[in-house]
């Protein structure tokens, strides 16, 4: 086999399978429909990009039937979608432009070549080093040519090659509208911007349709409703189409040219893959599980894809965001989704002509504006905003919009260098007095560099003196590391206090967090912790006290030293919790570290399965009753929050047990008797059948545990002081799942019909506020 072959993706035969039988090609319910979906957005853009480059328009449905079937056969990125992409069309039409259609298909075909020989190299991830500044600038300055070129058709016109001409000849093209043209391009841009907003139950059935396919058959329909003569799609006869043929020119120029496709190509593919596989770990369910793609494998199967569709005289192709979204989006669970789709493009090429072409060009090109400007994104400019890297941005962007593609991209890599050796290069250090104590402030990059500086600045700090040294930056190496430590040792040696901020031994102890965030810090890691005794296991009967009086220790020597100044001050002013957590006495349940808090922060109740019992019940449990009324009455909190978990061991007898128990034998199962409304409240179709937000309960004892928190909120508000406190609104109540396995908190909003757990994480891509927990007033019904 090559060395650079793609892996053989179908499953070893089982030994004890003598003759295994053929496999057949199955398409699963979720791939097909996502297939149709994918389909019906790449069917108008292809076509679209087709015409913003100048190449015919056939070859826009060839590439994104090759991009489907090739790549989503070879590729390494099952869910990824492949085609003719917004961001290769500037390139494209260059191309167009100096060498003509035939020898563009042959500069694709050596781009695809020269695809397949980094794959083989196995460079792909090389690729991702590219500042992401770079890439957000390359593709914000594509977005700005596309979209003043196709605003040239959009008003009835014809774009010039260049932008910097097209935007001269702009208030001429304004001056000259064509009305026909800008009315279906005006309808194209409405249906596009409101068919996603529809409001209403009827909306979402409808939002189902993919607005591009909405808005190019809207306006081709009352094209054709109401005889506008202007210019529509033609597709010729597939006898008369061009393929491949041998480029011609300066071979600078033409290596450039197959440098420059590769380069967008491959850059915009990988990135794209990276992409998906967020968009896939972030799904639930059974749907989930693909695993990450290969990206050498994703090289070499869209360098085969561009070979194939160069030589069918098809565009170049490349990954697509939006097509590789929408098959993500829709559940797709295999590459069958991808591939099916090409085969539908195919369908579509060669039965739906007359169809295709009474669509107004306008109204393409109003499509494709659109996508250009989409990718001037606003999000992409603040993240490089917040990382300071404006410059490479705008530089790369310029240099796109005015010089091309490839010299855009050199000139931004050229500037992300530069701004990185000022960094590295450019440290300020200060020194100031105030109220006796001497600042001594770096910012930047702290290297060898400036150890000079350095040291003349901190020899500033009289002996005896308090000073305080500020750090402000990311990293410090050896040689500036040694000189800062055996300054402080020799200063506090001759009776000075010295105090570093920022960072603490080399390693960086305080990050640059908003004011509203917690800044605390865990005061031992716990990660694996115990297999720090597994090595001196006791003899058995002694284990578990050797191993208290080791954890006992382990805390006095580590832990205590940084607690026992908060501790002190809670000693003397008492304790002062403004919650009460509610929650089992499961030991893998650690409050402290899911709710992020510390010492006399919650006021911890913990009984098996979570339990509230009702007042006045006979035989009920006082102790839970007690500490909510010590709770509420004395400590005055202003929240509970009952805190269930997955794989909760009461939960799980109380369903083995059923709800016909009438009285248990044993202090556990009468304690259980608790929980019987929570299992009754599971039963059938009950209007309180609480679900998680994203997906429905694994099993019947996650669904039990979700319930219970409910059914312990609605024992909650029966307790009088629970009851007058939310008559007065000083109190919260908040229902909680904890899931375990997953390390995912949910907090329950809504209530009755509507009550759902959410993630408190917000949405895909982590990263996101955390969602304010939902308050459940004395009005409500839990």
């Amino acid at each position: 086999m090559s060395a650079c072959a793609p892996p053989h993706t179908q499953q070893p035969h089982p030994p004890h399978d003598p003759a295994p039988t053929r496999r057949r090609f199955r398409v699963e319910g979720a791939d097909l429909s996502a297939a149709v979906a994918v389909f019906l957005i790449a069917l108008p853009l292809s076509l679209g990009i087709a015409l913003a480059t100048g190449a015919p328009l056939q070859a826009g449905l060839v590439a994104a039937a090759v991009g489907g079937i090739v790549v989503g056969r070879l590729g390494g990125c099952p869910l990824q979608v492949s085609g003719p992409a917004a961001g290769l069309t500037v390139v494209t039409a260059d191309l167009i432009h100096h060498y003509g259609w035939r020898a563009t298909c042959g500069i694709t075909v050596l781009a695809g070549l020269a695809q397949l020989g980094l794959g083989c190299l196995r460079v792909a991830r090389g690729a991702l080093a590219v500042s992401p500044a770079v890439v957000h600038g390359m593709l914000a300055g594509i977005g700005i040519t596309i979209a003043v070129a196709q605003l040239h058709i959009v008003l009835g016109g014809n774009p010039d090659s260049s932008v910097l001409a097209n935007l001269r000849q702009l208030p001429a093209q304004l001056a000259g509208l064509h009305p026909a043209a800008v009315s279906m391009s005006a309808l194209t841009l409405a249906l596009l911007l409101a068919w996603p907003r529809l409001p209403g139950r009827a909306g979402r059935l409808l939002r189902r349709v993919p607005a591009p396919l909405v808005a190019v058959t809207g306006a081709a329909a009352t094209a054709a409703l109401t005889g506008l003569s202007l210019p529509r799609v033609g597709l010729p006869s597939w006898h008369s189409h061009a393929l491949a043929g041998l480029p011609e020119g300066p071979a600078l120029g033409l290596v450039a040219a197959v440098l420059t496709t590769t380069l967008v190509c491959s850059v915009q593919s990988l990135l794209g893959a990276v992409a998906v596989d967020k968009l896939v770990a972030a799904r639930t369910g059974p749907q989930s599980r693909i695993g990450r793609s290969d990206l050498d494998r994703e090289l070499l199967g869209q360098g085969a894809a561009n070979i194939v569709s160069g030589a069918l005289g098809g565009l170049p192709i490349a990954g697509v965001a939006v097509r590789s979204t929408a098959n993500v989006k829709s559940g797709a669970v295999s590459r069958n989704s991808t591939m099916v789709h090409g085969v539908l493009v195919v369908v579509a090429a060669l039965l739906m002509v007359p169809v295709l072409e009474e669509i107004p060009l306008a109204s393409l090109a109003a499509l494709v504006m659109a996508v250009g400007i989409q990718m001037v994104s606003l999000h992409h400019i603040r993240t490089v905003t917040r990382h300071r890297e404006v410059p490479v941005y705008a530089a790369t962007t310029l240099g796109v919009v005015v010089l091309g593609v490839l010299q855009g991209v050199f000139l931004g890599v050229a500037v992300a260098v530069a701004v990185a050796l000022h960094r590295l290069a450019r440290t300020r250090i200060t020194h100031h007095e105030k109220e006796g104590v001497h600042h001594v402030r770096v910012r930047g990059q702290l290297t060898f560099l400036a150890v000079p500086r350095l040291s003349r600045t901190l020899h500033l700090v009289p002996q005896g003196a308090h000073a305080v040294v500020e750090l402000d930056g990311s990293f410090m190496d050896h040689a500036a590391y040694e000189s800062l430590q055996d300054w402080r040792t020799s200063h506090t040696a001759r009776g000075g206090t010295a105090e570093l901020s920022g960072r603490r031994d080399g390693i960086r102890t305080a990050e640059q967090a908003p004011a509203t965030e917690c800044r605390c810090r865990p005061w031992t890691p716990w990660r694996n912790h115990q297999a720090c005794f597994a090595a001196t296991a006791a003899p058995a009967g002694q284990g578990a006290g050797r191993e208290l009086a080791r954890g006992i220790s382990s805390f006095q020597r580590n832990t205590a030293p940084l607690v026992r100044e908060e501790l002190a001050r809670l000693a003397r002013e008492g304790q002062q919790p403004s919650q009460l957590f509610l929650t089992c006495a499961d030991s893998r349940l650690v409050t402290s570290m899911i709710t992020a808090s510390g010492p006399g922060d919650l006021f911890v109740v913990r009984n098996v399965g979570n339990l509230v019992p009702p007042p006045g019940e006979e035989h009920g449990d006082d102790s839970v009753a007690a500490a909510i009324e010590y709770a509420v009455d004395v400590l005055g909190v202003r929240s509970i929050t009952v805190c269930g978990h997955s794989g909760c061991g009461a939960m799980q007898a109380l369903l083995a047990s059923g709800a016909g128990r009438e009285e248990g034998s044993t202090p556990l199962q009468r304690w259980l008797r608790h929980g019987l409304p929570s299992l009754a409240r599971t039963a059938g179709d009950h209007p309180g059948r609480p679900r998680l937000a994203g997906r429905e309960p694994a099993d019947a004892v996650e669904l039990l545990c979700l319930a219970n928190v409910m059914q312990q909120l609605a024992h909650l508000r029966a307790h009088g002081p629970v009851a007058r406190a939310l008559a007065e609104g000083a109190l919260e109540l908040h229902g909680m799942y904890f899931h375990v396995g997953e390390a995912q908190a949910y907090l329950l909003a809504g209530t009755g019909e509507r009550a759902v757990f959410e993630d408190v994480t917000g949405g895909i891509g982590g990263g996101e506020e955390a969602r304010e927990a939902v308050r459940v007033t004395s009005g409500e019904q839990v």
